[in-house]
């Protein structure tokens, strides 16, 4: 059912000047069918990431989500005519006795943000952004504290508005690489190292059939997930970690986003791989738009080949892929694992914004954004790292 709530403020009281747009009204819809319609019309604004997409994350939702008893609530914030500004793609749920509102996808999607009316997002101010925030503290859903987590400060030319509220940086980052248009390979890729991943692959070039592969068909899709989620529960247990891709619905939305076309021919994941004719090699995944390749999950083969480094040679196949294209920037998904400092010289700056709506709310809050600081200096204190990786082996021995 839509919910409507008229925002109480003197900003909706006031008649807007001729050709200015504010944030009147907000609806609050529980159905993505019901919410697919002006989903889909402000993604084609191109001001949001993708993994805002509708089909990544529907598919989250309905396979993830509501295994996790976390309940859609889209957020609409419209003017005066009713004409939609942006969109929160919001779930909510219990957590420790306080109804918590985050952005649906869960740890699955890199980068969190509204949908965006682009000319409204250029000129959004703080007023706008505190309008918003009090008409969704008096909406029906009870939200207590939003979590927003994993924000962009900015998303191609423009700042994420949601940065003018209070927040702080992200305990984990994300390394960047940055592409340059028409640039020859080596701006993103040094010769040395090209040099290098070259040598390895004369080897794997031995093998039958060896080549790089993007997956178009189902047929090949299936092909690679079933191989990673073969492979990929072996290497996270010999690494003593849990294997968080056996959660309840995450193995089945992985396979539904990577088999959903998209009207650009590609998929709402992505499947990249090297293989030859016995077997998948390497894989990375993840998702793009025209601007970046953002990676999502990867994994290598357990055979001897593993010994040529094919995952290196696959994240090179792969920034060349997307710099014949045009592209401008790949992300290497977060944390810093070393492989990905090969590739990415820099971070792509993120954020967290606790926000609460209710007085319970409150102490959540100061309480999340505590435990996101503490994340953060263990991070960026070497000793503290080695004592936190210690604990995590000796916990999952």
């Amino acid at each position: 059912m839509t919910m409507a709530a008229v925002i109480e403020s003197q900003t909706a009281r006031t008649r807007p000047r001729s050709g200015e747009r504010r944030i009147v009204h907000l609806d609050i819809l529980h159905d993505l069918g019901e919410a697919e319609p002006v989903w889909r019309s402000l993604e084609a604004s191109h001001f949001s990431t993708p993994y805002q997409r509708f089909d990544f994350l529907s598919a989250w939702q309905r396979h993830v989500g509501t295994k996790s008893d976390l309940q859609p609530c889209i957020i609409v914030a419209c003017d005066a005519e009713r004409r939609p500004l942006l969109l929160l793609p919001l779930t909510a749920g219990a957590e420790n006795g306080v109804r918590v509102a985050r952005f649906m996808g869960g740890k699955h999607a890199t980068f969190n943000m509204p949908l965006w009316q682009r000319d409204f997002a250029a000129s959004a101010t703080l007023a706008e952004l505190d309008t918003l925030v009090r008409g969704i503290r008096e909406l029906p859903a009870k939200i207590d504290v939003l979590a927003f987590t994993r924000q962009p400060r900015r998303w191609r030319d423009l700042q994420n508005p949601m940065a003018l509220l209070p927040g702080q940086t992200s305990a984990n980052g994300c390394p960047l690489m940055t592409i340059v248009p028409g640039a020859p390979p080596s701006e993103h890729i040094s010769r040395s190292f090209r040099r290098r991943l070259k040598d390895k692959e004369r080897k794997l070039q031995a093998l039958p059939g060896f080549r790089y592969r993007v997956a178009t068909t189902e047929t090949e899709i299936k092909r690679m997930l079933d191989a990673f989620f073969t492979i990929k529960p072996l290497r996270m247990a010999a690494q003593k970690l849990p294997n968080v891709f056996a959660s309840p619905g995450v193995e089945d939305f992985l396979r539904a986003a990577c088999l959903t076309p998209l009207p650009d021919g590609g998929h709402a994941i992505e499947i990249h791989a090297l293989e030859c004719d016995t077997e998948v090699i390497a894989i990375f995944a993840g998702v793009a738009d025209d601007h970046r390749f953002s990676m999502m999950f990867n994994t290598y083969t357990l055979s001897e080949n593993a010994r040529y480094s094919p995952g290196l040679i696959l994240m090179r196949d792969i920034a060349d892929h997307y710099a014949e294209r045009g592209y401008t920037s790949l992300d290497l998904g977060i944390g810093s694992d070393d492989y990905k400092r090969l590739f990415c010289k820099g971070d792509e700056p993120i954020f967290d914004s606790y926000l609460p709506l209710t007085a319970r709310g409150r102490m959540a809050a100061i309480g999340m954004s505590s435990m996101a600081r503490a994340k953060r200096l263990v991070k960026q204190t070497p000793a503290l790292k080695r004592m936190a990786q210690a604990l995590r082996s000796a916990l999952h021995r």
